[in-house]
């Protein structure tokens, strides 16, 4: 007799994932990641919670495309070293969609982050049952979490599974792909992907930007 499986669902701090694994020099293959989560986890939906920069509407578009639902935050600009950044805190926006938009849908969650700020978040889980799995993007996590010991992995076990191994490819021009979250500065004359996500060299330093994308993620919103 076959047993059934729990409906598991992730939700997934893009920026505590991407600079996690590159604090430890190393990328994550996010197609590889929504794979892993399917096949290892049974994870059905999987919430990808990320910063909303307006020019990088491809970007977001292969992330969909590689499975993931994105649950957008506006984000700040500022200037750092002379260099623009953005800012988008997630943690409200994860909280809000694991405890309540979706909680009566799934059985099990599985929440990638390695932030104490989610605490309460996972005394709610386990209160109910539903805390699966934490997984830390990097070997150090918060002391809050401690409580969590047991269901707590680091995402370096799975690095030979999860790496993002870029293929050289013979052509005249970069090309960008789905793979990776990460590397700053891209130029906007590049296509926009996967592979690049974070700071970037945008003009309106000071903009507060408040407006999302139509159409690019309708599982992703209630």
């Amino acid at each position: 007799m076959t047993t059934k499986k729990p409906i598991t669902y992730a939700f997934i701090d893009s920026q505590n994932l991407n600079l996690g694994t590159q604090s430890q020099g190393w990328r994550v293959d996010f197609r590889r990641l929504r794979l892993y989560l399917k096949n290892k986890h049974n994870v059905t939906r999987a919430f990808l919670f990320i910063g909303y920069i307006p020019q990088n509407g491809e970007l977001y578009a292969n992330l969909i495309k590689a499975g993931f639902e994105l649950i957008y935050k506006p984000t700040v600009a500022y200037l750092e070293k002379g260099k623009e950044m953005h800012k988008g805190n997630v943690d409200a926006e994860l909280v809000l969609w694991a405890a309540a938009r979706v909680f009566p849908e799934y059985e099990k969650a599985i929440v990638i982050s390695g932030d104490g700020d989610f605490r309460c978040l996972y005394e709610y889980l386990e209160e109910h049952e539903k805390l699966k799995l934490i997984i830390a993007p990097s070997h150090r996590f918060s002391h809050l979490l401690s409580p969590f010991k047991s269901k707590i992995i680091r995402i370096s076990r799975y690095k030979s599974t999860l790496e993002y191994k870029k293929v050289t490819k013979k052509r005249n021009r970069p090309t960008r792909s789905v793979e990776t979250l990460g590397g700053a500065g891209i130029n906007i004359t590049h296509q926009r992907s996967v592979e690049t996500l974070g700071s970037s060299r945008h003009s309106d330093s000071k903009k507060i930007v408040s407006n999302q994308p139509k159409k690019v993620n309708q599982r992703g919103k209630k």
